[in-house]
């Protein structure tokens, strides 16, 4: 080959490299920045009074003067409302039975409208589900529920060749010439005096447990049940991982039915995850009885078998890579083959062993499939360590998947989904860079 044409391979092989990089950036970017901005929502957002009403009765957070201030200044605001509304009420039962028959429905939608917004009226009996309890705590539902009170949804039929269209209609002009008509452009004006927003640096998202479903609170049952899975796994894999790797490549005897055996790893490492979820299911706990249902050590043991052909045959390759000459050099001088795999092999594999380990511990933490029959649950509170032999866990991956496709009220409790996608990335990440640091310490002491 010319040295032209070899320059010119050269320059388009490294021009196809740095593209290929490129788009793989932008890809990453156009897939990570709406996560990264919508998660962050769940930390950073503009609250309104009854978010820091909740954080005061729920969790005791907060000046309690200053809160209790704003909660009688936020009712003040609101009783014109309520007392236009009780005035209509009045007039219509002081009245003929015809009104109030055309205006039960349309009032009852109003005043339902209204405690989505504000929370129950004051002086009401509680009700008994939280999400009843108070009103809109974040600002962008707020503005949502708030256009619900002034306008109503209809579906327009009218054209045969079109589905139904939505319209909004406004509901003032339902209550035209009766006191109820005057509350809707007071609610526009005045909506930032009857909630209070301000914005809010909610860090105790991270450490919180939940209420209601998701509705309040935070993420820590699931950040804790996906930490002990992780771990739980690395922890079954790695020793069997290792020991399976040690035999495949120091002890066995090269053989058609060692053939068969490193096919049978490999194609393992190819099953979908659900398989590997069922087995667990029908392996661990209803024919070993490790726990009496969905646990923490089920869903571990599970996801150690299904990282194990990965672990298999990472940790196999990093012990093949090892120059032959130093178990020969360490036998030359009376080792033991055991003493020489532990001290002279091993420590030279470790590099490649770490990368197997970080992809697998990646993968761990991600998968859902394999937790669902084993040891996820919706809701749950963060269990002690002892308690993961015998109990279920919530995890990020199962709950994301949960809320998403599944919650009663997705739109409610949307921020909570893009922050356990947060969270769940950031943790695969912190966890693959700790490992990541770690092999190149290690790489780098073995080089000097």
């Amino acid at each position: 080959m010319r040295l032209q044409t070899r320059k010119i391979l050269d320059r388009a092989f490294t021009g196809s490299g740095v593209l290929a990089i490129i788009l793989m950036t932008a890809a990453l970017l156009i897939l990570l920045t709406p996560m990264f901005v919508r998660g962050s929502g769940a930390i950073f957002f503009t609250a309104t009074v009854e978010h820091r009403r909740i954080m005061l009765e729920k969790f005791d957070r907060g000046d309690r003067d200053a809160v209790e201030r704003d909660i009688r200044s936020a009712r003040a605001a609101r009783e014109p409302v309520y007392r236009a509304i009780a005035e209509f009420e009045r007039q219509l039962a002081a009245g003929d039975a015809a009104p109030r028959r055309l205006y039960a429905t349309p009032l009852k939608d109003v005043k339902k409208a209204l405690s989505v917004l504000f929370g129950p009226e004051p002086g009401r009996p509680r009700p008994m589900l939280m999400r009843d309890q108070y009103g809109q705590a974040r600002w962008d539902r707020a503005q949502v529920k708030l256009a619900r009170v002034l306008c109503r949804e209809e579906w327009d039929y009218s054209n045969p060749a079109k589905a139904g269209v939505l319209v909004l209609k406004p509901r003032a002009a339902d209550f035209a010439g009766t006191p109820v008509a005057e509350i809707f452009p007071y609610l526009q004006q005045n909506a930032d005096r009857m909630l209070l927003p301000r914005r809010t640096v909610y860090w105790q998202f991270l450490t919180d447990v939940s209420f209601d479903s998701h509705f309040f609170g935070g993420i820590w049952p699931e950040i804790l049940g996906t930490l002990y899975l992780t771990l739980g796994a690395m922890m079954l894999a790695i020793p069997m991982g290792l020991i399976a790797a040690i035999y495949l490549t120091e002890y066995a005897t090269e053989s058609r039915l060692l053939d068969l055996l490193r096919t049978c790893i490999s194609t393992l490492a190819g099953v979908p995850s659900i398989v590997f979820g069922l087995f667990g299911l029908a392996f661990f706990i209803n024919t070993l009885n490790v726990s009496p249902s969905k646990s923490v050590l089920a869903g571990s043991m599970t996801l150690a078998l299904m990282i194990l052909p990965t672990v298999i045959r990472a940790s196999e390759e990093a012990l093949r890579a090892v120059p032959r000459t130093y178990k020969e050099a360490a036998l030359s001088l009376g080792a033991g083959r055991w003493h020489a795999v532990w001290t002279i092999m091993l420590p030279a594999a470790l590099p490649g062993i770490l990368t197997g380990i970080v992809i697998s511990m990646g993968r761990a933490a991600g998968e859902t499939a394999p937790i669902i029959f084993t040891a996820a649950v919706s809701v749950g509170k963060p269990l002690a360590v002892w308690e993961t032999l015998t109990q279920p866990t919530p995890a990020l991956s199962w709950n994301i998947f949960n809320l998403a496709t599944e919650h009663e009220a997705v739109d409610e409790v949307r921020h909570v989904q893009y922050g356990l996608v947060l969270v769940l990335v950031s943790l695969v990440l912190v966890l693959n860079l700790v490992a990541i640091l770690l092999r190149a310490r290690i790489a780098k002491r073995m080089r000097v």
